[in-house]
């Protein structure tokens, strides 16, 4: 079974949170084509989420493709992502990210000259430390 998480604290939408833990985990290999996935009813219990939260979730996600709903069989992972369906996801979980931390730097008031130059400072160190490019 799936663990999603929800921060009610989140200025996030707790449905795109949801819309992006499952997107994630697909893209991570961590739930595969067909797996089923919790029904809404008992993952909005699970979440101690609104019902229709989780509902509009599914149903982004369903529209998209990434999941398909089978009349009185569940909800289940779509079929194998092609490379341009998996670098949609990949970079809308990256911009989400970003989107993320900046909002929060917003929140805690930080200017946009200081996150501009943390970032950059951060990109040249990661450059330098992290991962090669492909």
């Amino acid at each position: 079974m799936i663990e999603l998480h929800v921060d009610q604290e989140s200025k996030v939408p707790i449905y795109i949170q949801v819309e992006e833990q499952i997107r994630s985990l697909i893209a991570a290999g961590r739930l595969r084509p067909d797996d089923q996935l919790p029904t809404i009813r008992q993952l909005a219990a699970d979440l101690r989420v609104n019902y229709n939260t989780i509902a509009r979730a599914y149903m982004d996600l369903d529209r998209e493709g990434v999941i398909s709903t089978r009349r009185g069989k569940g909800t289940f992972v779509a079929g194998v992502l092609d490379e341009e369906q998996m670098g949609r996801v990949r970079q809308e979980k990256l911009r989400g990210i970003i989107n993320a931390a900046l909002e929060e730097a917003r929140s805690l008031g930080y200017s946009f000259t200081e996150v501009s130059q943390a970032i950059a400072e951060e990109l040249a160190r990661w450059q330098t430390d992290g991962p090669e490019d492909d």
